[in-house]
């Protein structure tokens, strides 16, 4: 599972480099074949490849007649980019996924258990800043997060 935020740099070739800490996990998940993909953050998803095959298998699986899926479809379908991490454990950004996601110099890979998200570093931090403050203002029903304790 991927958890953690590396704060990481994309380098001169447009590649960042996959972090010590979960080269082996990548690679005995998918043998370093993963997928990128946009997010409606404007964040980039990676996945091993396994999972993008279920996440992918599951939204085909729902009916293109709503508008919703169809945008999901046309998303996170239309823009998945399969890579191969190469043998210094880097991947390859497509400038177009670099340019929807604003993705500069330096950035963050955020693990969300069965993939990577990618951020630009102040976008990263502004949202963590929102959602703080949206967590602050909320007054949404606690009951269904009382078992979780930090």
């Amino acid at each position: 599972m991927f958890r953690g935020i590396t704060a990481t740099t994309i380098d001169a070739k447009s590649r960042i480099t996959v972090p010590t800490e979960y080269r082996d996990a990548v690679n005995a998940a998918c043998g370093g074949q993963i997928v990128i993909t946009v997010d409606v953050d404007r964040c980039l998803l990676i996945y091993p490849l396994p999972e993008w095959e279920r996440f992918e298998a599951d939204l085909r699986a729902l009916p293109n007649v709503g508008k919703q899926v169809r945008r999901w479809h046309r998303l996170y379908l239309g823009h998945a980019k399969p890579r191969e991490m190469d043998g210094q454990c880097r991947i390859l950004l497509p400038q177009e996924l670099r340019d929807f996601a604003g993705l500069k110099k330096n950035v963050c890979l955020v693990g969300q258990g069965n993939k990577f998200e990618l951020w630009d570093q102040t976008r990263w931090h502004d949202s963590c800043e929102g959602w703080l403050q949206e967590e602050a203002n909320s007054a949404a029903d606690e009951s269904a997060l009382e078992h979780l304790s930090v």
